[in-house]
């Protein structure tokens, strides 16, 4: 299992930053979006999640083709840039219940991480 090491980990749990989401249609042209996401720490993955979810393109393409990356990233001044990227395989979830403990209330997409390459996080903010 992939796992983050303590400097990506705090890179991407220091504040909220939004991600970029990198899926492939049926055809395999692909679909990068800014998205929302978690990190899962009970399951090591990537869950990304929203407002009517199941009906996105992102989503029909994780259906049709697992394969996924995910981007968080910033540039300090001047010019250094920092990034986590994470490479796996999706999984695109339906909801699973309606009340507070009868399980996920969105669909969702769920990353597990077979790669990940960082660079620049020595440089603190």
């Amino acid at each position: 299992m992939t796992t983050f090491s303590p400097a990506e980990l705090e890179y991407l749990l220091g504040e909220s930053r939004l991600g970029r989401l990198a899926t492939a249609g049926p055809t395999g042209m692909p679909h990068v979006v800014p998205v929302g996401w978690s990190f899962n720490r009970e399951f090591n993955t990537i869950d990304i999640s929203g407002h009517r979810f199941a009906t996105t393109r992102k989503f029909r393409n994780v259906q049709a083709n697992p394969h996924a990356a995910f981007v968080v990233d910033d540039v300090l001044p001047p010019w250094r840039p920092r990034s986590v990227l994470v490479q796996g395989r999706a999984q695109a979830l339906l909801p699973t219940g309606t009340g507070a403990g009868e399980g996920q209330e969105e669909a969702m997409i769920r990353i597990s991480i077979d790669k990940i390459t960082s660079w620049g996080l020595d440089i603190s903010a």
